[in-house]
């Protein structure tokens, strides 16, 4: 515990460790966070056709692709989503709360609706870490509490906005750009429907079609502003539906690894407002009352995710046509330093996913390394992917935690959905 508290002392920003600069894998940071692996073919004297399907499309946890969250359309190329949307009510006064849901402690409905199970969620019900609902007869989930204001900017200054000499993270400036009140969770129990705990981030709260057809086909570049003061930051396109036909929201994806493989996620709510800030996720403070750094201990409701403060950085250049700074690509970029630069996403590695591990969780409990003076000197900082590499290096003293202190846990958890892997 005490490690924990001089963790956040280090810095409530560094030490977050923006696990979350989680920059979403758009068109222009594609070239950076393409963490999609090279076809079989490369090196071999036949071309890709002509090799067979991945074993995964015969068995899911052999290697190959694999579609985890199948409740929605996957864009790989865009790095996105399209999942249904919901519409519920808010028990008090009718608010309209649109959400999504992404995992479940019910295998069976997990497996017929297409989302994850994760079991360990069951364990996060403490205070104000699960709300309360109910369904009525028509199928609209009541919410009993749990408000969000999607309204303020989203603001992250890094650390060197005023001498670039000095570390990009942490940033000087950490503004959520949507905040719930201190009963808000995105975990719901549905009391009437077996007492399941369902992971169903809000998207939108207090809004109505009106407000969010205009964003059906996409959000413009002169619609940004009013769009994100209504819509969860992370939301590409959103449709109420009309005539019959459902709602549906596109949400952007996160790149990572785990356990080696790459991977895709989303990055929804957090329990902090540094990595909601960094994330671009909701700030939620019931998740607060959910346990850390038990990992994967009886009665424990997170998984681990690591990411660094230091990791390698895209070199920087002087173009001696120009006399501009030009960022030349390194295949071994990763960390918040370098996504604080908006060099790309973190490349955050998650622990246990479904199909590789039986310990999922939706919450990742964030561990922050910091490579040390000795690592870096002797070139021992590289992209890590997977986490007992991770823990190898910690081990052996070439990563610690920010400053210096002892590894562990940060005391912060993010959302994070699975999606998809790769491999």
């Amino acid at each position: 515990m005490q490690g924990l508290i001089t963790l956040k002392q280090y810095c409530v920003a560094a030490a977050m460790a923006g696990a979350f600069v989680a920059s979403p894998i758009n068109a222009q940071e594609q070239e950076e966070d393409d963490v999609r692996p090279s076809p079989p073919s490369i090196g071999a004297d036949v071309p890709v056709t002509y090799f067979g399907p991945p074993p995964s499309s015969v068995e899911p946890e052999l290697i190959g692709p694999r579609q985890l969250l199948t409740a929605g359309q996957l864009d790989e190329d865009a790095g996105t989503i399209t999942l249904p949307l919901y519409r519920g009510e808010l028990k008090d006064n009718g608010e309209n709360v649109w959400y999504i849901i992404t995992d479940t402690t019910d295998a069976a409905n997990a497996e017929a609706l297409g989302i994850n199970h994760a079991a360990k969620l069951s364990f996060a019900e403490n205070c104000r870490a699960v709300r309360t609902a109910r369904t009525r007869q028509d199928g609209t989930l009541v919410f009993d509490w749990g408000r969000v204001d999607f309204s303020p900017v989203r603001r992250v200054v890094p650390g060197n906005a005023e001498d670039p000499d000095q570390p990009a993270f942490p940033p000087s400036v950490f503004e959520p750009g949507a905040i719930g009140d201190e009963t808000y969770s995105p975990l719901v129990k549905i009391e009437n429907a077996g007492g399941h705990i369902y992971n169903a981030p809000m998207v939108s709260f207090n809004t109505e079609d009106d407000d969010l057809a205009p964003y059906c086909d996409g959000i413009s570049e002169s619609e940004e502003a009013d769009a994100r003061r209504i819509l969860h930051d992370g939301v590409v396109s959103i449709c109420p539906g009309d005539d019959g036909e459902p709602g549906t929201v596109t949400m952007d994806l996160v790149a990572g690894f785990s356990f080696a493989k790459p991977v895709l996620y989303m990055s929804t709510d957090a329990n902090d407002p540094l990595p909601a800030a960094l994330e671009g996720a909701i700030y939620a403070p019931g998740l607060r009352d959910v346990a850390v750094g038990s990992d994967d201990s009886l009665f424990s409701a997170i998984e681990r995710l690591f990411t660094f403060t230091n990791g390698p950085e895209n070199s920087v250049f002087v173009d001696d046509g120009q006399g501009e700074r030009v960022a030349q690509v390194n295949p071994q970029r990763q960390g918040l330093s370098s996504a604080v630069l908006g060099q790309g996403g973190p490349l955050n590695v998650l622990g246990g996913i479904p199909t590789v591990a039986t310990d999922y969780s939706p919450l990742w409990d964030l561990n922050v390394g910091e490579w040390t003076d000795e690592a870096i000197q002797k070139g021992y900082r590289s992209r890590l992917t997977e986490e007992f590499q991770i823990l190898g290096f910690v081990e052996r003293g070439f990563i610690t935690g920010p400053g210096g202190q002892p590894y562990g846990s940060s005391g912060f958890i993010v959302n994070c959905p699975i999606v998809h892997r790769f491999l």
